[in-house]
């Protein structure tokens, strides 16, 4: 027993010396169960919405204004023609598109129902499914008021024509099998990386290195190259799945998908190697990594629509790669868009690449100095 206890406090004076452990330990349940208690919800409103009005008349204004006041659908751009609807919900600028004929307001004085298409992009699905009930609630609830308010009509005023695209069956496979092949990519490159410097600082052959003359930043480099051949071999073993047993059509470029993937393995394998030069032992780096982990998972858009969180939440989850990832491995495979509608997530990547990068070799400096 007393051997025992001499152990136990052995071990808590090792814990208490090594205060970036205890922090870490600490403070990960406390910051991740306010940030994801905060920002995870189920119920999509705010939903980015273009609009082309070809009526121009109180009556499309009505109606668009019922949409708005719902709180589901916020107008942040107008369009003046079906191209540029197209063109914004391609871009992932807006997830719906409201389009009025112009004959709108005519077929509602002569008592005829009058047409409104609501395209949505189905390509997230849990956003799709409240889109598309919340604008059928909306034509009922207009058409009833209009029915009280004069003769029953045997034809409804409004016509909701919902278009679901990209993924009109909502097929959940479709939405998923990408996004989780950008999770599986993440978890393996940070960490793996992560332990990268930090295992070759334990077993004592960071030494052995440090007396060549090869550079850090050199170092830096040769560290990611073997796992950007893993990561690609990863990602054609995924597809292949995805593709002979999920069945998810790949409707872009398979070219330029593994081109774009090269910038979001690298800032990947950069985060990881940042953490491999802050942690100061394999077991912060895997707690660093872990705590890295949950906010890709649960604020990039993987599982819950980034429309439904929070504005800080929203803003903050730009500090993300694999939220700019799945922008582009959605948009390539179900959406079929290519690079000239991918430029922004290319830069964020590409950015991030540099900057952890950059990051990684400086604190290594640091310790060799």
């Amino acid at each position: 027993m007393d051997r025992i206890l001499a152990v136990l406090k052995k071990e808590f004076l090792q814990i208490r010396r090594d205060r970036m452990t205890l922090g870490i330990v600490l403070m990960i349940p406390l910051i991740q169960l306010l940030l994801f208690g905060y920002a995870i919800q189920t119920e999509v409103k705010h939903i980015p919405t273009t609009v082309f009005d070809q009526s121009l008349s109180a009556q499309s204004r009505d109606m668009l204004e019922a949409f708005t006041a719902s709180g589901y659908f916020d107008v942040t751009m107008t369009a003046d023609s079906y191209d540029v609807v197209t063109h914004n919900i391609d871009s992932g600028q807006a997830k719906v598109g409201i389009i009025f004929p112009p004959d709108f307001a005519h077929n509602l004085k002569r008592g005829t129902s009058a047409q409104v298409q609501v395209i949505v992009d189905a390509s997230d699905s849990l956003l799709a499914n409240q889109a598309i009930a919340t604008a059928n609630s909306i034509g009922l609830i207009k058409s009833q008021q209009i029915l009280v308010q004069k003769m029953p009509s045997r034809q409804l005023p409004y016509d909701i024509r919902v278009r679901p695209w990209y993924n009109p069956d909502g097929i959940t496979a479709y939405f998923m099998v990408p996004a989780i092949l950008g999770i599986v990519v993440t978890m393996t490159m940070v960490i793996l990386t992560s332990v990268a410097i930090v295992r070759e600082r334990e077993r004592g052959t960071l030494e052995q290195l440090l007396v060549t003359p090869i550079k850090p930043l050199e170092l830096m480099i040769g560290k990611i190259l073997p796992y950007i051949a893993m990561g690609y071999i990863q990602i054609t073993v995924a597809l292949l799945v995805g593709v002979l047993v999920f069945h998810v059509p790949i409707r872009g470029s398979l070219l330029q998908l593994y081109l774009l993937t090269l910038f979001f393995i690298t800032a990947s394998l950069g985060l990881g190697l940042m953490i491999s030069n802050i942690a100061k032992n394999q077991m912060q780096a895997f707690q660093m990594s872990f705590f890295v982990m949950l906010p890709s998972i649960l604020l990039s858009g993987f599982m819950f629509p980034r429309a439904a969180m929070p504005r800080f939440i929203y803003y903050l989850s730009d500090i993300i790669p694999l939220t700019y990832y799945l922008d582009i491995i959605r948009g390539i495979i179900l959406k079929g868009i290519g690079f000239e509608y991918l430029i922004g997530q290319v830069t964020a990547l590409l950015v991030f690449s540099i900057f952890f990068l950059v990051i990684s070799t400086l604190k290594f400096k640091k310790k060799i100095v």
